[in-house]
């Protein structure tokens, strides 16, 4: 599974593409199979507004603790926002939060890995 995340223009705030938009919240981003074309088609049209977002690419997805959290982690901590658990959206908590802290692992997101290579 993958999702599409980038970073927004106008306050930095990390992103991600449900049906359409950019949420501010992982649990709520849109889901899409390996190889599905259509998360190829949302990557295409994020990184036509270039007034909108920055950067978007398409991060690897594990599941884990019931959900799907990211791969790598450091998409872990830029779902979870800052790592000051004062702040962000670790300070909400829930289950979903604490399921992506649960998770273990570090490897890279071949998104990203595949973003640094085009550069």
């Amino acid at each position: 599974m993958r999702a599409l995340t980038a970073n927004r223009l106008a306050d930095g705030e990390v992103v991600f593409w449900s049906a359409g938009q950019w949420v501010e919240r992982f649990a709520e981003a849109q889901l899409f199979q390996d190889g599905d074309p259509e998360a190829e088609a949302a990557e295409a049209h994020g990184k036509n507004q270039p007034t909108v977002v920055v950067e978007p690419y398409l991060i690897d997805l594990m599941e884990a603790e019931g959900i799907w959290a990211p791969v790598s982690y450091r998409e872990r901590i830029r779902a979870l926002g800052p790592t000051n658990l004062a702040h962000g959206k670790q300070e909400e908590g829930g289950a979903f939060v604490e399921a992506l802290l649960a998770t273990q692992g570090a490897a890279r997101s071949s998104g990203r890995v595949n973003l640094i290579k085009r550069k």
